[in-house]
């Protein structure tokens, strides 16, 4: 651009992205991938209590006797005001919140602006997001998968409806092909075992399914829901509930093996957030759960698993 000559022969380039799905891929063939995993709710607390506060307000020229917000109120930025892997928003929200007691002071003569989890929306507005909790009792035909975004780990409820029909199997909620395609694996796994899972073997035939993954909106894909769907239909199919308590993640093969996926510690994050007990994973997943933090992993019961016999022997709930 300079016109310059200028050696750089030892220059080493690095790059940052929320994600690898917009990368050419030629270019990302050349490039050495460092994956770096995100905060959970806890470190980012501290983060922000620690450093993000204290950077906002040397930023709006205030001191600490001008402003305080509670625990409460920092864990309700981090749960509802932001979503993301990293800090970058809730620097961004802390200081927005700065500002406005900023005004607030000029404006009213108050001594000192206190910020707690009862008026936190008095500055910020209403939530801006919400993550789902636990089910509070088990359904048939609802399953918890996790999903491994841009932003982060989900929960993913996964919802099956069967109808008489004429074996027509409708898929819904902005699903993606390689996710599609995870469904109709899903199916053939099941017309394969009907007899074992006492279920009818012409249900392909005189039943229709409806699979759906809310919320409509939002794309999804990938194919580490696969034994979430193959369970939901299932326990539609069969009429026995799954448990609400549990969650699980994994890509099915057609001959039922489950196979590994990716963003585990995120995933298991959104999983303890939402109060999930129990994570059905992959059995070569494994290896992966010493990188979940302590916390996580104090909470959550890890059930590595290898096939879909096992996946639906912990994840429906016996003795309907």
């Amino acid at each position: 651009y300079i016109e310059i000559p200028y050696d750089l022969s030892d220059v080493l380039f690095i790059t940052t992205a929320n994600t690898l799905e917009t990368i050419s891929q030629p270019l990302l063939d050349r490039m050495e991938i460092i994956s770096i995993s995100g905060y959970t709710a806890k470190e980012k607390f501290y983060i922000a209590r620690d450093y993000l506060v204290k950077k906002a307000l040397h930023k709006t020229g205030m001191v600490e006797s001008d402003f305080s917000i509670t625990d409460g109120a920092l864990n309700e930025i981090i749960d509802h005001y932001t979503r993301e892997a990293g800090v970058r928003k809730l620097e961004q929200t802390i200081e927005t919140l700065l500002r406005k007691a900023a005004k607030e002071i000029l404006e009213t003569d108050c001594s000192k602006v206190v910020v707690t989890k009862r008026n936190i929306s008095d500055y910020l507005g209403k939530e801006k997001y919400r993550f789902d909790l636990m089910n509070e009792k088990d359904e048939v035909g609802v399953a918890r998968g996790l999903a491994w975004t841009s932003v982060g780990g989900e929960t993913l409820s996964i919802e099956v409806n069967v109808m008489d029909g004429t074996g027509k199997v409708e898929l819904t909620g902005k699903l993606g092909d390689v996710m599609k395609e995870s469904a109709m694996a899903a199916i053939s796994y099941i017309r394969s075992k009907s007899d074992e899972f006492g279920i009818d073997k012409e249900f392909y035939k005189n039943k229709d399914i409806h699979i759906h993954v809310p919320e409509g909106a939002v794309p999804k894909d990938g194919p580490s829901a696969g034994i979430t769907m193959a369970t939901a239909v299932v326990s539609s199919l069969s009429d026995v509930p799954v448990r609400r308590d549990i969650a699980m993640t994994g890509e099915i093969t057609l001959r039922g093996k489950v196979l590994p996926i990716g963003g585990l510690k995120e995933k298991s994050m959104a999983a303890y957030r939402a109060g999930i007990k129990t994570v059905i994973i992959p059995e070569e997943n494994e290896r992966d759960i010493e990188d979940i933090p302590q916390e996580i992993k104090n909470g959550i019961t890890f059930i590595p698993v290898s096939d879909m016999d096992t996946v639906l022997g912990n994840a429906l709930r016996k003795g309907k």
